[in-house]
């Protein structure tokens, strides 16, 4: 695909949330705060970063994209729709009975889907081994891993960070969605993860902290990480949950539901004017 510039991205990641909020209130459930939030990085992946191709949706060197929060797979959905691996039009099709787009991804539905996902922890051990055996195959592709801060909770996760420091896997970049809330509430107050840097570091990872929505740091990053060929990466991407919808922004309570029809209409309201102030700043 031909790469966005920042002005088409900043457009493009404003049109993929309004489809979003659209998708949840029609689906009557599904997470809000975790897809506004990973907008901005999920739209950079597909319309910069990932070498892929919707038309061949199974060429075998695309970068592969593993989703380990699969909770928040409904920005994954929305892209992908924008991407052209499906009609936008089946975006409304969320949790139905038979829909390919079930509330956590299946990697059997949807080509490219790469994996399925909903016990958390276990998304990066996927990818590591991916990224292990493309290694062992002399593949060029790269392996890419987005996962959620509250699930760092889980042992596992640090099980393949283990494995992937060891084997130095440079083709491997996760991508953690720190967002700071998980169901329960902020995650330092539930399990704290500072010096998350300092963690990754000491497990032979190399470490880049970003604003998860600024465009030019997510491509930059992702950048850098081709240079490092003796480590994996991990870019830790800060970002607001309930990005771009006023009442939704940084509020635990908005991780696991959706809008309502009048909640729904607000949050088109202030994505609209947030869509008239990126037209204005590039004019």
């Amino acid at each position: 695909m031909s790469k966005l510039d920042i002005h088409q991205l900043e457009k493009k990641a404003n049109e993929i949330r309004q489809d979003l909020i659209k998708m949840l209130v029609e689906a009557g459930s599904g997470h809000s705060a975790g897809p506004l939030g990973m907008a901005d990085v999920f739209t950079a992946m597909y319309f910069n970063i990932l070498n892929h191709d919707p038309k061949k949706p199974m060429w075998g060197e695309r970068d592969r994209l593993f989703l380990s929060n699969g909770h928040i797979v409904p920005i994954r959905y929305t892209t992908m729709a924008h991407a052209g691996y499906f009609p936008r039009s089946e975006i409304k099709t969320l949790r139905k009975l038979g829909s390919k787009l079930q509330g956590h991804p299946e990697r059997v539905r949807i080509p490219a889907l790469e994996s399925t996902s909903g016990p958390l922890g276990s998304g990066l051990a996927q990818a590591a081994g991916y990224a292990y055996a493309a290694r062992m195959d002399a593949k060029k592709f790269r392996t890419y891993c987005i996962c959620s801060d509250g699930e760092h909770d889980a042992g596992n996760h640090w099980e393949a960070v283990l494995f992937a420091g060891k084997y130095k896997l440079s083709n491997l970049t996760a991508i953690v969605d720190r967002n700071n809330i998980q169901i329960d509430g902020q995650t330092e107050d539930i399990m704290p993860l500072e010096p998350l840097t300092e963690k990754y570091k000491a497990f032979n990872w190399n470490v880049i902290d970003i604003d998860g929505h600024n465009f030019q740091e997510i491509i930059d990053a992702c950048e850098k990480a081709k240079a490092v060929f003796d480590r994996p990466t991990v870019i830790i991407a800060h970002v607001i949950p309930g990005k771009g919808v006023s009442f939704m922004e940084n509020l635990p309570e908005w991780h696991g539901k959706p809008p309502n029809e009048k909640e729904a209409k607000k949050a088109l309201h202030d994505l609209k004017i947030l869509a008239g102030k990126i037209k204005s700043k590039h004019e």
